[in-house]
């Protein structure tokens, strides 16, 4: 077993959002991964920053969360991420901008692992999703 963290998790308790202690007790002993998708929208997050100051902040927390077990993409998930794009669009909607949160759906999915996010929605409807929702 194993949890992958969506990327607003990540920023939630960059953020003070989440307290990182009610985090930790929600997976209990389970692993935490994050996925190179939100490596990427972390770096964004960094790029896109203009102020000198919370662009250092945003780049030391990016390599905090670098420092830990990083999934990477590979052909089971590329298959995955099909099947989950495919599913989207049979039910009448567009995937593309939804791309990102399916990559992560489907490492979820390729490792058995379950996903903690903040945006339930966002998820709800895949298939084969062990969804780790939380609120507070």
């Amino acid at each position: 077993m194993g949890v992958i963290f969506d990327s607003c998790i990540w920023v939630g308790m960059a953020t003070g959002q989440l307290q990182q202690n009610t985090i930790l007790k929600l997976v209990a002993e389970q692993p935490i991964f994050t996925s190179v998708i939100s490596l990427g929208e972390l770096q964004y997050g960094v790029e896109s920053c203009l102020d000198p100051a919370e662009r250092a902040v945003r780049a030391a927390y990016l390599r905090q969360v670098e420092s830990r077990p990083i999934l990477d993409i590979s052909e089971g998930t590329a298959a995955a991420f099909g099947i989950l794009a495919a599913a989207v669009k049979h039910s009448g909607r567009s995937p593309r901008q939804r791309y990102n949160d399916l990559w992560l759906a489907a490492q979820a999915i390729q490792y058995g692992y379950g996903l903690l996010t903040l945006n339930r929605a966002d998820f709800s409807d895949l298939p084969g999703l062990r969804l780790l929702p939380i609120s507070e």
